[in-house]
């Protein structure tokens, strides 16, 4: 998990990135929940996604937005760090062009930020999205949605009410040519403070669905 840094559109990027592990390896960019909230690339769920990308043979990105940590540079309400998250794809593709596919992974603010990379990158075929704040931020921009993914947020979630999620979740699933995983842990809170497992789990089984050499989502 080595330490990288990596230009920026405000100067350097901070990161962890986990090597391709073969040729050919799909790449995964974890993005981490609101800069002004506390959030960074080592808040434990934007962690877990990770390792999870890790240990399924992705090279592995997670990095600090502007202005957090290591990274230069100062927030800029969604606009610089979409930017930030897209010049973290292009470096990833700089040291591994031979990947061809692309999975976004993000957790609150981290997620609105991943689906409108995923708007912008037509090599991103599937998506985690964490808690989606669908009630702070307009996500009408996913029209048509380009890929595949899963939505999975807390039935106790006192940010985002899950009315907002499945407002969401229902708009996306209008769409043809794609399908949309919603799954909604029950006790779980925005940060799912005590059910970390548990949405790992639905992640991971998710993952392993998608990955599956006869999966029928692709």
């Amino acid at each position: 998990m080595p330490d990288v840094i990596f230009p920026g559109p405000e100067g350097r990027i901070e990161g962890r990135f986990s090597p391709p592990p073969r040729p050919r390896a799909p790449v995964a960019l974890i993005l981490h929940p609101h800069p002004q909230g506390g959030g960074t690339m080592n808040d434990r769920i934007t962690q877990a996604m990770y390792k999870s990308f890790v240990a399924r043979g992705f090279a592995t990105l997670r990095f600090n937005f502007r202005g957090v940590g290591r990274s230069q540079g100062t927030f800029d309400n969604g606009v610089g760090e979409l930017s930030d998250a897209a010049s973290a794809l292009d470096w990833v593709q700089s040291i591994h062009p031979e990947a061809q596919t692309t999975w976004v992974a993000g957790f609150s603010f981290g997620a609105w930020i991943g689906m409108q990379l995923l708007m912008r990158r037509p090599e991103i075929r599937g998506f985690l999205s964490v808690a989606p704040p669908a009630n702070m931020y307009d996500f009408s921009f996913l029209a048509p949605c380009p890929s595949s993914g899963i939505i999975v947020a807390g039935g106790q979630d006192e940010i985002v009410p899950p009315s907002a999620i499945q407002k969401l979740v229902d708009k996306l699933r209008t769409q043809k040519g794609i399908t949309i995983h919603h799954d909604e842990i029950p006790r779980a809170n925005h940060f799912f403070e005590h059910e970390l497992d548990q949405l790992m789990k639905s992640l991971d089984n998710y993952l392993d669905m998608r990955l599956a050499p006869d999966s029928p989502i692709r």
